[in-house]
């Protein structure tokens, strides 16, 4: 007996007129949509916080070198446009981010002091988490940045957790959930996708696609490349962006904030980056060669904004080597702050649990 054939039509037919759906929202979105203008002053500001960001971890390399910063270490090298464009899309002042541990240039993106990301590295008291959370748990309640999480894909469905918050509370905020290529494969990922688009959920799913995972590149992970396809399956907004370009970013993070903004659920972009380094210290990136990673130094996304900076004459050279001073001078305030700030008391290991007596209500200390 041959196999019933008669539903294939019927799927061909369904992905072709959910495509055509796709395609009139996207085209009703950007008629409402208005991205913020991308002026002389953004440029500049997005040339001085990427070049912090990267400065920022090239020093913790350093640190890690000299065993200053222990444990793991993940760096963000290469990818700091899709944090760069997410901010310029973003309203800081009720939208939230969560990602996994590649996560010490976000806080400092959304607000946080970099002498504390700093000390945190360093395990210092003067901390975001008090020197208890170290380079994989940066956190601030502050300034809405909710970690750093070790486990993979664990923050996905957190991350809906948080846009369930805000759609309950009314609050007006989107979440930002971003996970690597890696965690794309876990099945928290299909979980928490069903329930953000059952209920609508006011966040935007980011895929940061650096190509290698842990160390094995997307081919050799899944059957597909085209990670940003995962939406398909949900009838959610999809798509891929050029995650080397923070004027790409801004525009897709745009669109997609304002759709979970006004109601109309989520969204999954895939960001297209790289990144420079391994994908922890320990890495010997054994499974590229120095060839490929000097080629996509060549679409760096700090060059390509001060490409732009020359090019529209927003600042002279000399104006251009003040921002480069400013930046070395705050790394480095950094660094000093960090190394004369001191370690946690031993108390505090008792300070951030609860005493059994009157449990469950007995107050944190701190």
């Amino acid at each position: 007996m041959h196999p019933d054939l008669s539903g294939a039509n019927l799927w061909e037919e369904t992905i072709l007129r959910y495509r055509q759906q796709l395609i009139t929202q996207t085209t009703l979105a950007k008629e409402r949509i208005q991205m913020k203008e991308v002026t002389k002053e953004v440029y500049l500001k997005w040339y001085e916080d990427m070049l912090l960001w990267r400065k920022f971890e090239d020093k913790l390399a350093a640190l890690y070198i000299q065993q200053k910063v222990r444990g793991f270490l993940h760096l963000y090298n290469g990818q700091e446009a899709v944090l760069a464009g997410a901010l310029h899309a973003m309203d800081l002042t009720k939208d939230k981010m969560i990602t996994a541990y590649r996560n010490h240039v976000q806080p400092i993106g959304m607000g946080v002091d970099p002498r504390r990301v700093m000390a945190e590295l360093l395990g210092k008291a003067t901390g975001t988490s008090k020197g208890m959370g170290g380079s994989m748990h940066i956190f601030s309640k502050e300034h809405r940045f909710y970690g750093g999480h070790g486990i993979v894909g664990g923050q996905i469905p957190v991350g809906a957790g948080l846009a369930f918050a805000d759609k309950y509370f009314e609050t007006g905020g989107v979440t930002m959930t971003y996970f690597g290529d890696g965690a794309a494969r876990q099945g928290s990922l299909h979980e928490a996708f069903n329930m953000a688009m059952l209920w609508k959920l006011p966040v935007v799913f980011i895929v940061e696609n650096n190509g290698y995972a842990m160390g094995t590149s997307v081919e050799r992970t899944a059957n597909h490349t085209d990670i940003w396809k995962l939406g398909l399956g949900y009838e959610m907004p999809c798509g891929p962006v050029d995650g080397m370009n923070p004027v790409k970013v801004a525009e897709a993070m745009t669109e997609a904030i304002e759709r979970a903004r006004r109601g109309d659920g989520p969204t999954f972009l895939e960001m297209k980056t790289y990144r420079y380094r391994g994908h922890s210290m320990s890495d010997a990136q054994l499974y590229r060669s120095k060839e490929e990673v000097e080629e996509y130094k060549k679409i760096d996304p700090i060059t390509q904004v001060l490409d732009v900076i020359m090019d529209q004459k927003y600042a002279t050279e000399e104006e251009i080597e003040v921002i480069d001073q400013r930046v070395k001078d705050l790394v480095e305030e950094c660094v000093k702050f960090a190394e004369e700030s001191p370690y946690p008391d031993l108390q505090q290991l008792y300070d951030v649990v609860y005493a059994q007596e009157d449990y469950p209500f007995t107050p944190h200390k701190l």
